[in-house]
């Protein structure tokens, strides 16, 4: 994938901006969010399109959400949303392969894409003046996919995957632990996909795939930035409105069994230091209690150097050399938690587990105190809000809430940390 995408940004405050970011906070909760000034309009073929006005910088960003990723593939295709993305990029019945980017690049912008587990996401950042260009680009390339070089775009991605993953000891054994925790679900295999398959993957396959999910009814479309957001409705209309769909994409029905005992794996590779995952089945964010739950956890348990694992195991104990949570509330089927270390020359994995263990034990059996909840809150928060400052990530967080039910959710993100008890 050519970037990794997280639920939400976080950021280091000194003191004198902690001030500025409560009062930040308190104006949120009052009723300053960014979903009220959306103009949000529903094509009738189904394309969604959300426009945000932000007049700090003559700029705007154009993205293009697919509801489609790795969870959407079977077993003998996986890996086929991520090489759709490198495809996309490939050329067009119209533009011969990376004139799309050369475009952006002649009219002062920049143009990315990521894939998922869970969607696709392709963007540009450009001049507010130049806008145009892109909306135009993207609508060639939903509707005249035609990629040339197939062979040699599918050698990239092999190798991608040799380099990011195969060569990289703690992302294989992050792999082998999601393949472990889910067997029914798709979130089984990784967002690049198993390396046999990808090299059976067909060029007929890649155009049949496209067909199915590259369609206005499966997108949604986030432009934020210094414009006319009517005007750039107009224009999204023009150029996406007269796109046709094709059948409607099957739904995702597999469910996850409930696990029964723990589950160990164990992998051999060449290394400098021992590393480890624990992963735990927990909530997305449909059950908001649970999910908001789990985000200030995470940042007790890891967010900065007098959070409780890098106290207790980096700093006390000197046991790890680095130590962390990760959660994302924002998955579209329920997911993991993990927890994650690499550990320093001579220390047994399983001491280092088992004082994880107990970190874990004591956050149930006993409540943090007020400071250190409200630390954790203000972690939270601060990043929430300061995140918004990116137009990039006003339209990345209208798009991810959009997919997943409705984009005012953005909204209710300070308000549900500060229930959390």
């Amino acid at each position: 994938m050519r970037i990794k995408s997280f639920p939400h940004r976080r950021s280091w405050l000194s003191i004198s901006l902690l001030a500025v970011m409560l009062a930040l906070c308190a104006a949120s909760r009052a009723g300053a969010g960014i979903a009220d000034a959306v103009k949000y309009t529903k094509l009738a073929n189904g394309l969604q399109v959300i426009v945000l006005e932000n007049h700090k910088s003559p700029v705007a960003t154009f993205n293009v959400f697919y509801h489609v990723g790795s969870r959407n593939e079977h077993f003998g295709k996986t890996g086929i949303s991520h090489l759709c993305e490198h495809l996309m990029f490939r050329g067009t019945k119209k533009l011969a392969p990376e004139e799309f980017s050369n475009i952006i690049q002649e009219n002062g912008g920049d143009d990315n894409a990521f894939t998922s587990s869970d969607f696709t996401d392709y963007f540009e950042i450009i001049n507010r003046d130049h806008l145009d260009v892109p909306i135009s680009l993207e609508a060639d390339r939903m509707t005249n996919f035609a990629p040339q070089g197939f062979d040699s775009e599918k050698a990239v991605v092999m190798e991608e995957r040799r380099l990011r993953t195969e060569d990289s000891p703690e992302d294989a054994l992050q792999e082998m632990t999601q393949a472990a925790a889910f067997v029914a679900h798709p979130y089984h295999w990784p967002v690049i996909g198993w390396m046999n398959e990808i090299q059976g993957i067909t060029l007929q396959d890649a155009l049949h795939y496209h067909a199915i999910y590259y369609s206005p009814q499966n997108a949604i479309i986030v432009a934020v930035g210094d414009f006319d957001g009517d005007q750039v409705i107009k224009l999204v209309t023009q150029a996406f409105g007269g796109i046709k769909n094709n059948a409607k994409p099957p739904p995702v029905t597999e469910i996850e069994p409930p696990q029964e005992g723990e589950r160990r794996v164990v992998m051999r590779h060449a290394a400098n230091l021992p590393a480890f995952n624990e992963a735990y089945h927990v909530p997305n964010y449909r059950d908001l209690a649970d999910a908001f739950a789990l985000e200030v956890a995470s940042e007790i348990w890891s967010d900065g150097k007098s959070s409780r694992l890098y106290k207790d195991l980096v700093v006390d104990k000197q046991s790890v050399v680095d130590v962390g949570a990760e959660y994302d509330m924002t998955s579209f089927d329920p997911d993991l938690f993990w927890v994650s270390a690499q550990v320093r020359p001579g220390v047994k994995t399983e001491d280092v587990t088992a004082e994880i263990d107990k970190q874990i034990a004591a956050l149930r059996d006993t409540p943090v105190t007020p400071e250190e909840l409200q630390r954790a809150k203000n972690l939270e928060q601060s990043g929430f809000v300061y995140g918004q400052d990116s137009i990039f990530r006003e339209a990345e967080l209208l798009g991810v809430y959009q997919m997943l039910g409705d984009y005012h959710m953005i909204d209710d993100y300070l308000s549900q940390i500060d229930k959390i008890t």
